[in-house]
């Protein structure tokens, strides 16, 4: 299970949660501690770079948010990030620097690393995602399983029962997601890995590769 390791899907350096996900060896072990990781972070905020514009939102005084947004706390927003026109942050979202939270996409219980960019249409809950990760339009999580049962996460032939009900998806540093993709409960995506739109994706995508459809997924070739 070394291929879902924080250690190597995440450059811890490109997100301020940071401590947070040093306490831990897996990435779905961070879910149910985000919450009140932000609330004891936002404390150490500088009032200098961040405003609390209502009770625990702290959105940075560089960063751009839409006067139609929706945010509920526990919520930080880091700085020079974008929440644009109709963003629905409904809480537990610890949003890195130089984001795009788009129009009408909504977000719960997240951990977005820097330079991420979920910009159209997109649904992130109980997931987390790297530095420069991208999120097709209309590409979401799916975050719990039809029958209600806790989420298994399958690495080949080997499985870690997680005892969580909610788990979205995590993707390494650098994974682009095609327009229209799902992503289903427990799905890990390595880093620098692309995924086609369309796609209906579970299980572990191992980093550096492609995914064109279930069952096909092929190495990405060194550039010349």
């Amino acid at each position: 299970m070394e291929e879902i390791k924080i250690k190597n899907l995440y450059s811890l350096e490109y997100t301020k949660s940071a401590p947070l996900f040093n306490r831990f060896e897996y990435p779905f072990e961070v879910l149910p501690h985000i919450s009140d990781f932000i609330v004891e972070y936002s404390k150490t905020l500088d009032k200098n770079l961040y405003d609390e514009v209502k009770d625990g939102v702290f959105v940075a005084k560089s960063a751009t948010v839409a006067p139609t947004a929706s945010i509920t706390g526990p919520c930080i927003i880091g700085e020079n990030t974008e929440v644009r026109h109709c963003a629905f942050i409904r809480g537990s979202a610890f949003i890195g620097d130089n984001c795009v939270i788009g129009n009408s996409t909504e977000l719960k219980n997240v951990v977005i690393f820097d330079n991420v960019q979920v910009p159209h249409y997109n649904y992130v809950g109980d997931s987390v995602l790297g530095y420069r990760s991208h999120m097709g339009a209309g590409s979401i999580t799916s975050n719990v399983k039809s029958d209600k049962t806790p989420v298994s996460i399958k690495v080949g032939n080997e499985v870690i029962k997680t005892g969580i009900k909610k788990i979205g998806a995590f993707l390494g540093d650098f994974v682009e997601i095609g327009c229209g993709s799902v992503l289903n409960p427990g799905t890990v995506i390595g880093k620098n890995t692309n995924v086609y739109p369309l796609s209906m994706v579970r299980g572990y995508i191992p980093e550096n590769s492609i995914y064109k459809k279930q069952g096909e997924v092929v190495k990405k070739l060194d550039e010349c």
